[in-house]
């Protein structure tokens, strides 16, 4: 299985690549209310999607399935409202003492009052003032948190009697009835296109970007004796059980990888102080290495600065995310550089910035099993870029 994760990974980096969607560009969706307005819009039934009640029908219906057969909701037929003050008044507002319900379908005998956030929780809201204010006038009334992810353990002070929806239940019976309506496809392209990216931002997520990366996925999957799970039944169950064991892979080696990439780092900064430096000094008379650090964090802590006397610039090893960073940055990139390797970089006095990048052919496997006193690659490649200073 880790040779697996390792085979695929190639052709998931491409399938998780970001892809244009207009709700990742617009940062939509990030904030509830943003979403109470996509909600809102979609059980309006004459709102300017012209899909009529269809969406209202598919949530009163998922409504109805989560609650007792006593409480049945009418299926269709409520006005909707937002950010509702379930106190009693109807506008919305920030002021102290208000409870306000994101969206609120209302007809004279039933209610639903809903609840939108990331997970199922009331996260600070009244339950049972939420029932209060769409039971009001005697209406049949239900409470609906309205969510991303369904966590049942966040479900507290009454929360627990909610229904619950998930967006992407919401969405994939949109979906399932727009498959079914090529006339209003055909209609409506660019309802169609909103509608479809939704579907992709909250529900599907990243997909294969062509046919080529699936077939590489097939392939890996054959080559690493995986390819019997194809066989399997029932396809949901195996689908999910692959897909944890996967993870589970691939979060044991990015962790193990966090700490190979320390173990890199403290032996390099080690054969730096106790060898590099007299190596590299015994060698030159002006710019003689002073101190090595290892001061830098984030995508730049994989690195070992070699300080050397003003006014000259400071030489890096680097290895890993931070020799990709640099690369990219550098004025002349390497075209292939491999990153099993370490690298060497200058700073420019004035700038400060990476203004050379060599790779080296010195092994992050070989600086883990321990460089040999008299191994002179590295001082070598440090004298090049100290003369190149």
């Amino acid at each position: 299985m880790s040779d697996l994760v390792t085979a695929l990974l190639p052709a998931l980096s491409r399938s998780l690549a970001e892809q244009f969607n207009v709700f990742r560009v617009m940062h939509h969706g990030t904030h509830e209310k943003q979403l109470s307005n996509v909600f809102a819009w979609l059980l309006t039934p004459d709102a300017t999607h012209e899909l009529g009640d269809i969406v209202q029908q598919a949530f009163l219906a998922r409504v109805n399935a989560a609650l007792p057969d006593a409480t049945m909701l009418p299926p269709s037929g409520y006005r909707v409202a937002q950010e509702v003050d379930t106190n009693g008044g109807t506008e919305a507002a920030d002021e102290v003492g208000m409870d306000i319900a994101d969206i609120v379908l209302s007809r004279p005998d039933a209610a639903v009052v809903i609840e939108n956030y990331a997970t199922s929780d009331g996260h600070g809201h009244d339950y049972h003032r939420y029932l209060a204010h769409g039971g009001a006038g005697g209406r049949t009334s239900a409470v609906v948190l309205l969510c991303h992810r369904r966590e049942t353990h966040l479900q507290r002070g009454g929360w627990d009697k909610a229904a619950v929806v998930t967006y992407e239940e919401v969405l994939d019976d949109l979906q399932a009835h727009i498959d079914r309506d090529p006339s209003w496809c055909r209609r409506h392209p660019d309802q169609l296109f909103f509608i479809r990216q939704m579907i992709q931002h909250f529900v599907k997520g990243p997909a294969a970007v062509d046919v080529e990366d699936q077939i590489a996925f097939i392939r890996t999957m054959c080559e690493t004796r995986e390819s019997a799970r194809y066989g399997y039944r029932p396809r949901d169950r195996v689908t999910q059980e692959f897909a944890d064991l996967v993870a589970e892979h691939a979060r044991r080696q990015f962790e193990d990888s966090f700490k190979t990439l320390a173990t890199v780092k403290d032996r390099l900064r080690s054969f730096a102080r106790t060898v590099l430096v007299q190596q590299v000094n015994g060698r030159i008379a002006s710019g003689r290495i002073e101190k090595v650090v290892t001061r830098f964090v984030g995508q730049w802590e994989w690195c070992v600065e070699l300080q050397r006397a003003d006014p000259q610039p400071s030489i890096f090893l680097e290895f890993g995310p931070t020799a990709v960073v640099e690369n990219d940055r550098v004025p002349d990139p390497l075209d292939e550089p491999d990153f099993s390797q370490v690298f060497a970089t200058l700073q420019c006095v004035e700038t400060a910035n990476i203004v050379r990048i060599v790779q080296t052919d010195v092994s992050l496997a070989e600086v883990i099993s321990g460089l040999s006193p008299d191994d002179l690659r590295l001082r070598d490649i440090v004298l090049t870029m100290a003369d190149a200073a």
